[in-house]
């Protein structure tokens, strides 16, 4: 897979940790997203980029880090076709996946430690969208994004 990694100046360190974890798992990187080094920045002029990379399909999927992951989280939700789920423990991050086909992953550097968060990271690229009800869920997102009432929407889909 193509991954977009992207952080604002309090998930540098993690961004440059993620981005080989996510190597040495086979997957590859979409330049578009950065680490900064040691500049404050904006989180939205980093996670705006990779969503974008997401949603065009430059990039299956994205990893985006700040401190507490909810401004990215918040971010990368502005996009059309993204769904940025923040999250802190595996179980989380599996359940995203499974679930609701969540298509960025939003990091906390300020709140996990290295062990945990390549755990997280491990987790969320391995684990597959279950399909199903779950698919029915989701396509009532993409009304909601696209302006349209979800409950109008007809099941498709076993309940």
């Amino acid at each position: 897979m193509k991954i977009a990694i992207g952080a604002d100046h309090r998930g540098s360190e993690v961004c440059h940790h993620v981005r080989t974890l996510v190597t040495s798992l086979g997957h590859q990187i979409c330049e578009s997203g950065a680490c900064p080094d040691d500049h404050a920045g904006d989180y939205p002029d980093y996670g705006y980029p990779v969503a974008v990379d997401v949603s065009n399909g430059t990039a299956d999927r994205g990893i985006l880090i700040c401190g507490s992951g909810i401004g990215m989280s918040i971010t990368a939700n502005k996009v059309k076709g993204v769904r940025a789920a923040l999250a802190l423990d595996a179980v989380a991050a599996e359940m995203s996946r499974r679930h609701n086909d969540a298509n960025v992953l939003c990091l906390a550097a300020d709140m996990l430690g290295q062990r945990l968060i390549d755990l997280i990271v491990t987790t969320w690229l391995k684990t597959e969208f279950e399909g199903g009800r779950h698919a029915r869920r989701v396509a009532k997102i993409t009304d909601i994004e696209q302006g349209r009432d979800p409950t109008k929407q007809a099941a498709t889909t076993e309940p």
